[in-house]
């Protein structure tokens, strides 16, 4: 299956850029998606492809095991292994193995296991100086304190494992010549604490020395048990309450299971992309120990010299408002929780109690507005998720520093079993003897924890079938509406262009201009009596009382009329150079003054033809 990866890699595309012309570094709105490898990994250049049509994936296998990963010895007959063709989690994101559904569904892709399909150390979610087994139980070291999670959490229950320390305690590898030695801390931690340092490094997981014996949370250690080291079997314990079942009347409880993922192709291997849950303001501020107050506000700056040298003068109080710091919100812890280790079968004792619930701290109604904001259109945007996205839970924490070695028993067999109750142990109460056991080995957690994955993954797909139904439903809505504005438009229309042609006909009329007639030289016969068609300059012109001209018996209106027209072509005008000459009087008309009598355009047309 890996051969067949690599002789199909995917084509590669990288941008020509001008020589002395600086690539354009694109403002990124939301946060990118590093999809990251391990230390000098090439392949790939455009290692972010969203998988979002079916179309893209007719061509791909449907894998139930993920391809990945690739093997690469750190020395010539090494059994420890850095891994290639995997996403390991860092810069805020992480990684799960994902395949093709089959056609038919709705979600492109689902969640699938990646090889060996057992309890182990996860591949994506370590440190990538941490070389591994092939069977993922044993762990190296290569550098100061880096930190691997298994690939199974811990949500609810008691469970137990083994880790054997193959090399620590301080001890120094003939190989190197470094002035520290090999060390190991073990631990529980959660899906926030970083994988760049050791266990207890913050509030997000709990540790067990094995320098000092001393357990450590919030880089404070504590007395607690014995020192151990090379050889030693660390028994580690943990007790957690049954999970909380969120309320259907508060859509705001973290305790909702939802998901917040995006299918990608990774080098040819198609993985989910998740936003990894970031660390929350409150437990951050467990890390101030100084025992000095957070607010600044009291304690006077030092003040800058100029460029002069001269210090400014005092001045008087601030009055500039500052807005008030948000309240914390409270940490909620898990009731009745515990953690123990036992060192070669002899119990340690209870190393921590009541631990930070694993969940979300439920958001406030300003994060809640922030994330009301839409993505936009057509393309798929990560979104931080306020809630349980079935990963959340306490997972087993190994930290190695320098060349330690230690490797993982999750059992079912152990080398040094402890009692059927270790609750009863731990309580003090020896007498007690319980004929079941209380606790269950860490593998059987992982058949349990990728049930519960398909069962989600069943419950995204019936989700998505029904958006895609009422997406459908509301796309033929919205069809219908827009073709009923549509067909009110061209009937507003309609009746737009009718009100002007009533308009230009009313107006048309008033001119005497008949109706049917766009301008008056498209009447018939009106051009042949007009000549060139140009109006006559005296059609405006005023007639006086007692006076007529011509021998047409009217007086003309003076709003201008056809056979204004007519009378420059050739009509019989009553106005002559000869009556000029002879100072002739026109005669009276026998019409009483301001009284006319319009002329019939057509009979003076046929008479003056």
């Amino acid at each position: 299956m890996l051969a067949d990866s690599a002789d199909d890699p995917l084509p590669v595309v990288v941008p020509v850029v001008p020589q002395g012309r600086k690539r354009k570094r694109p403002a990124p709105p939301t946060p990118s998606s590093p999809a990251p490898s391990d230390p000098g990994s090439t392949n790939g250049a455009n290692p972010t492809d969203v998988l979002s049509s079916r179309v893209d994936l007719t061509s791909r296998p449907q894998l139930s095991i993920a391809r990945g990963p690739i093997f690469v010895p750190v020395s010539e007959g090494s059994e420890y292994f850095k891994t290639d063709f995997i996403g390991v989690n860092r810069v805020g994101f992480r990684y799960v193995p994902a395949g093709i559904n089959p056609p038919g569904h709705t979600l492109p892709c689902r969640t699938i296991e990646s090889n060996p399909a057992a309890y182990r150390v996860s591949w994506e979610d370590r440190s990538p100086f941490i070389t591994v087994t092939k069977d993922g139980l044993g762990l190296h070291g290569t550098t100061g304190f880096r930190s691997a999670r298994c690939n199974v959490p811990m949500a609810e229950g008691k469970w137990y494992m083994e880790v054997k320390v193959l090399r620590g305690g301080g001890e120094h590898h003939t190989e190197n010549n470094r002035r520290e030695g090999s060390h190991v801390r073990l631990g529980w931690g959660r899906r926030e604490a970083p994988l760049n340092g050791p266990v207890g490094l913050d509030g997000y997981s709990y540790g067990y020395r094995d320098k000092t014996g001393d357990k450590v949370t919030l880089s404070r250690p504590r007395p607690y048990g014995r020192s151990f080291g090379t050889g030693d079997v660390i028994g580690m314990y943990i007790s957690l309450p049954p999970r909380r079942i969120a309320s259907k009347k508060d859509p705001h409880d973290p305790a909702h299971l939802k998901r917040e993922r995006i299918p990608i192709d990774l080098k040819g291997q198609e993985m989910f992309e998740i936003l990894e849950y970031p660390q929350s303001k409150e437990m951050t501020a467990l890390m101030d120990y100084s025992g000095k107050s957070t607010s600044s506000a009291s304690v006077p700056s030092a003040p800058k010299k100029s460029s002069a040298g001269k210090i400014p003068e005092r001045s008087g109080p601030s009055t500039t408002n500052k807005p008030a710091a948000v309240p914390l919100r409270p940490l909620p812890v898990l009731q009745g929780s515990r953690i123990a280790f036992f060192v070669n079968g002899e119990c340690q004792g209870v190393a921590y109690q009541d631990l930070y619930d694993y969940l979300q701290l439920r958001q406030t109604e300003t994060q809640r507005k922030k994330e009301k904001r839409r993505t936009r259109e057509g393309v798929k945007e990560h979104r931080e998720n306020p809630f349980d996205d079935g990963w959340l839970g306490y997972y087993p924490f190994i930290s190695v520093f320098n060349d330690a070695i230690v490797r993982i028993n999750p059992g079912p067999e152990f080398e040094f079993p402890p009692p059927r109750d270790i609750d009863a142990l731990l309580d003090g109460e020896e007498g007690s003897t319980s004929a079941e056991r209380t606790w269950r080995p860490a593998c059987e957690r992982y058949a349990e924890f990728m049930a519960e994955q398909w069962a989600l993954d069943e419950v995204e797909e019936a989700e998505a079938k029904e958006d895609a139904i009422r997406a459908a439903a509301n796309d033929k809505a919205e069809a219908a509406k827009k073709a009923e504005r549509e067909k009110k438009k061209q009937a507003a229309e309609a009746r737009k262009r009718a009100k002007l042609a009533a308009a230009a006909e009313a107006q048309q009329g008033l001119r005497g201009t008949p109706a049917s007639a766009d301008d008056e030289r498209s009447t018939p016969g009106l051009s042949a009596l007009a000549g060139l068609g140009q109006p006559s300059p005296l059609r405006h012109g005023t007639t006086y009382e007692g006076h007529i001209y011509g021998s047409v018996e009217n007086v003309y209106s003076p709003a201008p009329t056809p056979a204004s027209n007519g009378e420059v072509q050739g009509g019989q005008s009553g106005y002559n150079s000869e009556m000029e000459a002879d100072n002739v009087e026109p005669p009276t008309p026998a019409l009483e003054p301001w009284k006319y009598q319009s002329t019939d355009l057509s009979e003076s047309s046929h008479q003056n033809i």
